[in-house]
């Protein structure tokens, strides 16, 4: 019922890893090529196929990943606006298409990178991709992982975009802690996955009645348009410490209760130093924060989808008085 136009086929696993590995499985099955192309800084999961398309260096653990992956640059660049970045990746993909399109099963992207730094595309990022692709007859895989159930606004990241892709992963959210993970497709391309396949645990009674509870919480309580509103909310806020603190928060980005703040030392090592002196003063004040990036140094705010305006005002009242004291 939650799924995008016509993804109407479900495989369930257990985790993240393992519902993106089997998505790129049902790729090169379907398409009956072996390559993928993804998108520099994304991360995708620890198995060693999903580590291969991973493109951040700290989670590529194995040293005898899969080399048939063509890295694209992401459609960000601090130096550049979203529109020049997005060109640039355009451009990027354009190329690999034309020299190893007919070697490529599928294209793996995070509509927003998580680990990344809470990167977020231009508007018409993902339907140019889209279009790139079919014309060489690749599949689009969006990796929902951390965007999907409501986190952004939507129930998937990809709404945001106008685009369907031919594959979703899904993961984290749909059982709020408990291990329930999934990928899903087409009528036509699912029919590709036509040799002995299964996931001992996947779709297991607990976790299936544990996911369908929490989709219907998150309708009833209208979790995404709280996302909305509560991150609207959050990045107003941010915004406002960054106006007062510019040379502490050099941006801030994302959308719904998906947000970063990026800091700023005096070089990348202080930089990470600074967040890590955040991170540890909010945390003996009672509010614990993620944190990512290339270089460590994005302060993460993805909290749950149930908390208030006043978590939120409290949040931020404390944050100001840490950077209060780290400018002084």
């Amino acid at each position: 019922e939650v799924m995008p136009g016509g993804l109407r086929r479900t495989f369930f696993v257990n985790s993240g890893s393992e519902a993106n590995e089997g998505a790129l499985l049902l790729a090169r099955m379907y398409t009956g090529r072996k390559g993928f192309i993804a998108l520099e800084s994304g991360l995708h999961g620890r198995t060693n196929l999903t580590m291969s398309v991973t493109g951040l260096p700290m989670w590529r653990t194995d040293k005898y990943l899969d080399h048939d992956v063509e890295f694209i640059p992401r459609p960000y660049h601090p130096e550049l606006s979203l529109e020049e970045a997005a060109a640039l990746s355009l451009e990027s993909l354009e190329r690999v298409l034309e020299e190893k399109g007919n070697t490529i099963a599928a294209m793996i992207v995070e509509p927003i990178q998580g680990n990344g730094g809470m990167i977020m595309p231009t508007p018409t990022y993902f339907s140019e991709v889209k279009m790139l692709l079919e014309r060489y007859g690749v599949l689009l895989i969006a990796d929902e992982i951390q965007t999907g159930f409501g986190r952004t606004g939507k129930i998937f990241a990809m709404e945001h975009f106008d685009v369907v892709p031919d594959i979703i992963s899904m993961a984290k959210a749909l059982g709020n802690g408990i291990p329930v993970a999934a990928f899903a497709t087409t009528d036509e391309i699912a029919l590709a996955l036509n040799r002995p396949s299964a996931s001992t645990f996947g779709g297991n009674p607990v976790s299936a009645a544990t996911a369908l509870a929490v989709l219907d919480y998150i309708r009833d309580e209208r979790l995404p348009e709280r996302s909305v509103l509560l991150g609207e909310r959050l990045k107003a806020g941010l915004k406002i410490l960054q106006d007062r603190y510019p040379s502490l928060i050099v941006d801030v980005r994302g959308i719904g209760l998906m947000l970063g703040a990026e800091l700023a030392g005096e070089d990348a090592e202080g930089s990470a130093a600074l967040t890590d002196q955040v991170l540890e003063a909010m945390k003996d004040r009672g509010y614990l924060i993620g944190k990512n990036g290339i270089g460590r140094n994005v302060l993460a705010f993805q909290p749950p989808m149930i908390i208030t305006e006043e978590d939120i005002d409290g949040l931020l009242n404390n944050l100001n008085e840490v950077l209060a004291e780290l400018n002084d």
